[in-house]
C-alpha cells in the first residue's frame, strides 16, 4: 500500500512538473529536432530530442522562451502563450527580420548572412500583395530583373544583361531550360502560374557550379506550394479570384489541401482569361502614334478576312488576348523519421497566343501577316523527390530528384494575299536525374562539404507542313492542297545529353567570416539529323558535338559586426550550344536564321562585390552589388557573307532574306550595379526600393551588347494598421539611346522604337531609341475576417503610354484590379 502511494505521488508529480513542448515545422508539420531552447539570461539552455520534444518546466510563467535552429527564424514567445497553444510551437523558415532563409544557392537551407552571391526572395505573402497576372509580371517587380514582352502572353526575364537561354529557370529543383530554349526572347516563364507559388528565389550571376550550363546571368527558382502534415486530420481549401479592367482579366484559383499525420495532399487548379490589352493614352514621350494599332487582322479563331480591318480604338491592342490553365498536384509522404517523399505533378496549357509584334509588322506599308500564332504552349512535369535527413557524419542531408517533362509548342503563320498556312510543331521529352548531398566535416557544422550529380536527356522532335485554305463565300471550308514547309529544327530528330558532377566546400573561418568554394565538371553531347534538303543544304546532315567544361566559384562573406556585411565573389559559367543554337531556321524582319553546326560553348568570368548595412536595430537594410562579367567566345547572331563580301541570301516561305546564323565571336563585357533598401520606418510604415544600372559592349566589334536595359528602378511605401494595409509605388525607366542598341543581332528590336525624320523628310528615317517613362501605383487590402480578405490595385494611375525596352507590345494603361481570398 505504501509503495502504491509513492507511485501515485510520483505520477502526479510528473504530470504536474513535466511540461513537454512539441516543436514543428510550420511549412511541413514535421517535428524539428536539435532546436536550442533558452531564456534571455542563458541560465537555461536545453535541446529538443529526436521526437521534437523539450521540457520547459524550468521556465517561469511569464518568461520569454527562445527557440533557435540554423534552418529557421529565431522564435521568442512567452511561456504562458505556449501553454495557451497546447504546448505546440511552430518554427518558420521565413524570417521576420531581414535575413531570409535561402534554398537555391547551396541547394539546401542557408541563412542569407552566410551567402556571398546577390540574391532576391519573394515569398507567398508578397506574391499575394503584388497580385501579378503572370509569373513574368512577378519577376518584373524583383530588384535587378527587367522583363521583355513580344506579345502579352509572355515575358522574357533579363538578369545582368543576360536573357533567354543565358538565364536558368528551375521549378521545384527541376531545370526548365531544355534543348530548344532560344537566344533572343523566351516566353516560358509564364508556364508556372504565380497562384501556385510558395516563393521565388533569384540568384544573380554565373551559377554554373551548382546548376551547370545556361546559368550565366543567374538562376530563377520557382517553389510551388507543398502540403503540410497535421497531428489531426484536416481539410483546408481556398478560393482566389481577380478581375482587372485593363484587359478584362478573370483569374480563378481553387486549392484544396488534405492534412493527415502520415501523408498530405495539395491540389490547385488555376484558370486565367485575358482579353485584348488597353494601352495608356497619356503620351508624355511626345510620339503621338507610337504603339498605336490602326489596322489589325481578324483572321483568328477560324475566321477568314482577306484584308486588314481598321481599328476603331488605336489604343486597344487587338490580338493580345489568350487564356491559360494550370494544375498542380503534390503529395508529401514521410517514409520514416529521416526520409520524406514528395510527388509533384504539374500541367500548364494555353490557348493560341497571338504573336503581337509580328501581327503589326509592315511590308511596303501594309500588314504582312494575316495569321501569326503560337499554338497552345503545353508543359507537363512529373517528378519524385526523396528528402534524406540521416544526420550522420557521412551524410547530414540530401535530395534525390527524378523527373520527366513533356513540352509542346507550335507556330502557325499565313501572310495577307496568300492562302498558304504553315505549321511548325515542336515536342521535347526531358528525362532528368540529380542528387545533392551535404556532409558536415566538423560536429559544429562550421565546415561543410556538399556534392552532387546531374543527368538530363532531351529528345526533340520537329515537324512542319503547309496547307492551302479553301475559301467558299468568305469562309474557310477545309483545305485544298498540301505543300512543303521548312522545319524549325532538324526534321530527322535531335537529342541533347548533359551530365555533371560537382563539389562545394563551405567553412566559417571565424565568427565573422565565411568562405565558400566549388568546382563542377559538365559534359554535353548533341546529335542532330536533317533529312529534307528542299530549302536548306548543309555540308553534313548528321552531326554529333561533344563539349566539356570545368567551372568554379569562390565566395567570401565578412561581417565585422552585426550591422555590416561585405560579400565578394569570383565565379565562372558556361553555356553549351543546344539544338536551337545549332539547328534553328526562322525569319524575322527580312533576316533568315540558318543552322550553324560549328558553334562551340561560350564562357563567362565574373567578379562582384556587395555590401549590406543594417540600421535601427536591424529593422532597416541597405545593400549594393557591383559586378563585372567577361564573356569569351560569346555567341551572337550575325550575317553570313559570300567570298566577295556581299551578304548571303536565303529563301524562306517564298521570300528572299539575308542569311544569318549563331556564331562564336571574341570577347565582350557586361558590368553594372544594383542598389536596394528595405525596412521599417515605424511599426506601421515600411518602405523599399531599388535602382539597377547595366552596361555591356563587345571588345572585338565595339558594338553594344544585346539585352542591356537602361537604368530602371522602383520605390514604394506601405502602411499597415492591423486589418487594413495600403501602399504606393513609383516605377521608372531611363531613356536608352539608339546608339546603345545592338543593331546587328536585332534582339533589342530597335526598329520598334519611335521613328524620327532626318532633315524633315521621310526618305531617311532614323530611330529614337527607348523613351523614358514613369508610372504611379496604389494598392490596398482589407482583412474582413479570418477567412476572407479583399485586395485592390490601381496601376499606372496617370494612364501613361510606355513600352518596356526591347518589347514589341505596349505596357498596360491604367488598370484597376480587384481580388478576394476566401478560406474554408
Amino acid at each position: 500500500m505504501r509503495n502504491l502511494f509513492f507511485t501515485i505521488v510520483l505520477l502526479m508529480s510528473g504530470a504536474t512538473f513535466s511540461q513537454s513542448v512539441k516543436v514543428l515545422d510550420k511549412e511541413t508539420g514535421k517535428i524539428v529536432k536539435n532546436v536550442s531552447v533558452f531564456n534571455d539570461q542563458q541560465t537555461i539552455n536545453i535541446t529538443t530530442n529526436d521526437k521534437g520534444l523539450v521540457d520547459i518546466s524550468q521556465f517561469k510563467k511569464e518568461e520569454i522562451v527562445s527557440f533557435s535552429h540554423i534552418a529557421y527564424a529565431v522564435l521568442r514567445v512567452k511561456k504562458s502563450t505556449i501553454v495557451k497553444n497546447n504546448y505546440v510551437v511552430y518554427l518558420t523558415k521565413q524570417s521576420e527580420q531581414l535575413d531570409e532563409i535561402v534554398l537555391s544557392v547551396f541547394k539546401k537551407a542557408e541563412k542569407s548572412n552566410r551567402i556571398a552571391e546577390q540574391i532576391a526572395v519573394v515569398n507567398a505573402k508578397e506574391i499575394q500583395k503584388i497580385s501579378p497576372q503572370t509569373s513574368a509580371d512577378l519577376l518584373a517587380t524583383i530588384p535587378g530583373i527587367k522583363v521583355q514582352k513580344s506579345q502579352f502572353g509572355g515575358g522574357s526575364p533579363v538578369i545582368r544583361g543576360m536573357e533567354s537561354n543565358r538565364v536558368l529557370l528551375v521549378v521545384d529543383g527541376v531545370r526548365m531550360n531544355n534543348a530548344i530554349y532560344r537566344k533572343g526572347h523566351l516566353q516560358n516563364s509564364i508556364t508556372v502560374t504565380p497562384n501556385m507559388l510558395d516563393k521565388t528565389e533569384v540568384v544573380f550571376g554565373p551559377s554554373s557550379v551548382l546548376y551547370g550550363s545556361d546559368a550565366l546571368g543567374g538562376v530563377i527558382h520557382y517553389y510551388t506550394k507543398t502540403p503540410k502534415l497535421s497531428e489531426n486530420e484536416e481539410v483546408i481549401s481556398q478560393l482566389f479570384s481577380r478581375f482587372s479592367t485593363v484587359n478584362h482579366e478573370i483569374t480563378t484559383n481553387v486549392t484544396a489541401e488534405i492534412r493527415k499525420q502520415k501523408w498530405a495532399s495539395l491540389t490547385s487548379i488555376s484558370y486565367s482569361g485575358f482579353g485584348d490589352l488597353k494601352a495608356g493614352k497619356r503620351r508624355s514621350h511626345g510620339f503621338k502614334d507610337w504603339g498605336k494599332v490602326f489596322f489589325y487582322s481578324e483572321n483568328t479563331n477560324g475566321n477568314y478576312k482577306e484584308n486588314p480591318t481598321k481599328n476603331s480604338d488605336p489604343n486597344l491592342l487587338r490580338n493580345t488576348g489568350y487564356n491559360q490553365t494550370d494544375v498542380l498536384q503534390k503529395f508529401f509522404v514521410p517514409l520514416s523519421k529521416n526520409t520524406d517523399l514528395k510527388i509533384n505533378l504539374q500541367y500548364s496549357t494555353t490557348s493560341n497566343i497571338p504573336r503581337f509584334d509580328r501581327l503589326i509588322e509592315l511590308n511596303k506599308g501594309e500588314l504582312k501577316f494575316a495569321e501569326w500564332n503560337y499554338g497552345p504552349q503545353k508543359r507537363l512535369l512529373i517528378s519524385s523527390q526523396l528528402l534524406l535527413n540521416p544526420n550522420k557524419n557521412w551524410l547530414d542531408n540530401g535530395t534525390v530528384t527524378v523527373a520527366y517533362q513533356n513540352l509542346k509548342e507550335s507556330r502557325i503563320q499565313r501572310k495577307f494575299g496568300s492562302l498558304e498556312r504553315s505549321y511548325r510543331e515542336e515536342a521535347v521529352d526531358v528525362f532528368s536525374f540529380n542528387g545533392d548531398f551535404s556532409v558536415p566535416l566538423t560536429t559544429n557544422k562550421k565546415r561543410t562539404l556538399s556534392y552532387g550529380f546531374e543527368f538530363a536527356y532531351n529528345d526533340v522532335k520537329s515537324n512542319s507542313y503547309g496547307k492551302e485554305l479553301n475559301i467558299v463565300n468568305g469562309e474557310i471550308k477545309g483545305f485544298s492542297n498540301d505543300f512543303k514547309v521548312q522545319s524549325r529544327y532538324p526534321d530527322g530528330g535531335s537529342s541533347y545529353l548533359s551530365s555533371a558532377v560537382y563539389v562545394d566546400y563551405r567553412q566559417d573561418l571565424s565568427s565573422k567570416s565565411t568562405l565558400n568554394s566549388g568546382i563542377r565538371f559538365t559534359n554535353t553531347n548533341l546529335h542532330a539529323k536533317w533529312i529534307d534538303e528542299t530549302f536548306i543544304q548543309l555540308p553534313d546532315k548528321d552531326i554529333n558535338a561533344n563539349h566539356s567544361a570545368v567551372t568554379a566559384t569562390l565566395g567570401y562573406v565578412y561581417k565585422p559586426n552585426t550591422n555590416w556585411q561585405i560579400n565578394s565573389v569570383l565565379s565562372s559559367g558556361f553555356r553549351s550550344p543546344n539544338i536551337d543554337d545549332v539547328g534553328r531556321v526562322r525569319e524575322k524582319s527580312g533576316n533568315v536564321t540558318v543552322p550553324n553546326i560549328l558553334v562551340t560553348p561560350e564562357f563567362a568570368y565574373n567578379a562582384e562585390v556587395g555590401i549590406l548595412k543594417y540600421f535601427n536595430d536591424r529593422k532597416f537594410r541597405f545593400g549594393a552589388n557591383a559586378f563585372y562579367t567577361l564573356l569569351d567566345n560569346y555567341i551572337q547572331r550575325d550575317f553570313i557573307y559570300n567570298a566577295n563580301g556581299t551578304k548571303q541570301q536565303q529563301t524562306f516561305d517564298g521570300e528572299d532574306g539575308n542569311a544569318v546564323s549563331n556564331q562564336n565571336k571574341g570577347t565582350a563585357y557586361i558590368t553594372g550595379v544594383t542598389a536596394s533598401y528595405l525596412g521599417r520606418i515605424s511599426n506601421r510604415w515600411k518602405t523599399s526600393g531599388f535602382l539597377t544600372y547595366t552596361k555591356g559592349k563587345t571588345y572585338d566589334t565595339k558594338e553594344p551588347m544585346s539585352s542591356i536595359p537602361p537604368l530602371f528602378g522602383q520605390f514604394e511605401v506601405n502602411y499597415n494598421a492591423d486589418k487594413l494595409e495600403f501602399g504606393a509605388n513609383i516605377r521608372f525607366n531611363a531613356k536608352k539611346d539608339i546608339e546603345d542598341f545592338n543593331i546587328t543581332e536585332g534582339i533589342d528590336n530597335h526598329d520598334l522604337t519611335p521613328v524620327i525624320n532626318k532633315n524633315g523628310t521621310t526618305e531617311q528615317e532614323i530611330y529614337f531609341g527607348s523613351p523614358a517613362w514613369v508610372t504611379l501605383g496604389l494598392n490596398g487590402s482589407y482583412v474582413v475576417s479570418s477567412n476572407f480578405s479583399v485586395q485592390a490595385r490601381l496601376d499606372n494611375l496617370l494612364d501613361q503610354h510606355y513600352i518596356e525596352f526591347a518589347s514589341g507590345v505596349s505596357s498596360p494603361g491604367r488598370n484597376l484590379s480587384v481580388s478576394f481570398v476566401a478560406n474554408f
